[in-house]
């Protein structure tokens, strides 16, 4: 293996969704979380390591059908397994940051023979082989939330062929705040996005994404990233009216009511992190310390300041 590393977590800031319809997307990494491959140090079963097993099982039936073309050393990565490799992580599945997604970079990063240094203008081969260990978990990926814990770096998407890492802003104020709201339930990922295509087919629900949510999302990384704060306010506002009219399904039934009085009051804003469901939820607020005593009774975490 290769020397010994880590891999975060991610949060998809912007682009839940929309990027499916080409939309631009906003990821991070997030270093609370993390998780690297070791050895257990007794003879207990681990989940993860049986998680291991399952995915390796999944890569070799690939291979053989053609399905995995680039180079993987699947011989060593069982034989290790066998000798009690799991992965040793912090980070919560199914909340929506990239637990499979570290895994996977991590078994890219530990069994191909590739350098990191190889895929520093290749970022989208280096997605795609990562797309394909990941599908074993979501049943197709796009391989976003791996490369983000691969090369720890903040990514736009610009299109489905156009993506490049970036250095987010630096803002010198702090009254501002993205921050992260624990709804303290995991969700699956796949049967969220089945819904969405399925709405998709829908004429109507097709038109409202392309008027309104694939503007907001991009009004939203354009401003923030130009630091154009009143701009991006507003805009976060209108993803956030719009996931609450036409994503209702993916927003915790608990948390619809607070979603829908942080837009009549407009102190703070909530948006899906991810697909939804459950897991976190991504939220804005001017003003952070007036949203932390809004939102005293939840569990929430600040992401970024502006």
């Amino acid at each position: 293996m290769h020397k010994p590393r880590t891999f975060f977590s991610k949060i998809l800031l912007f682009g839940e969704y929309s990027v499916i319809l080409d939309s631009k997307a906003l990821a991070t990494p997030y270093q609370l979380f993390q998780g690297q491959l070791n050895f257990k140090k007794s003879d207990d079963a681990s989940p993860s390591n049986q998680e291991l097993l399952s995915l390796v099982r999944f890569l070799k039936d690939h291979r053989q059908k053609g399905k995995l073309n680039f180079d993987l050393d699947l011989t060593s990565l069982e034989f290790d397994i066998g000798q009690g490799l799991f992965f040793d992580s912090t980070i919560p599945q199914g909340f929506g940051v990239g637990s499979s997604g570290a895994l996977c970079a991590a078994i890219f990063y530990n069994y191909t023979k590739y350098e990191p240094e190889f895929f520093k203008d290749k970022i989208l081969e280096l997605k795609n082989y990562l797309s394909q260990i990941e599908s074993h978990f979501h049943g197709a990926s796009s391989g976003i939330d791996p490369l983000i814990s691969y090369i720890n770096r903040t990514i736009l998407i610009k299109s489905k062929t156009e993506m490049g890492v970036i250095d987010l802003p630096s803002y010198s104020a702090a009254q501002g705040a993205l921050f992260l709201l624990n709804t303290k339930r995991p969700r699956r990922t796949e049967p969220l996005v089945n819904l969405f295509l399925e709405k998709c087919k829908v004429h109507s629900f097709n038109q409202f994404c392309e008027k309104i949510l694939i503007p907001a999302t991009n009004g939203c990384i354009d401003a923030f990233m130009e630091k154009e704060i009143p701009t991006f306010v507003e805009f976060f506002r209108e993803l956030s009216d719009f996931q609450l009219r036409h994503l209702t399904p993916m927003i915790p039934t608990l948390y619809q009511d607070l979603w829908q009085k942080g837009l009549d009051q407009e102190n703070f804003y909530l948006k899906l992190c991810g697909a939804g469901g459950g897991g976190f939820l991504l939220g804005m607020a001017k003003n952070f310390n007036q949203a932390k005593l809004d939102l005293k009774d939840y569990e929430i975490r600040p992401l970024f300041y502006f």
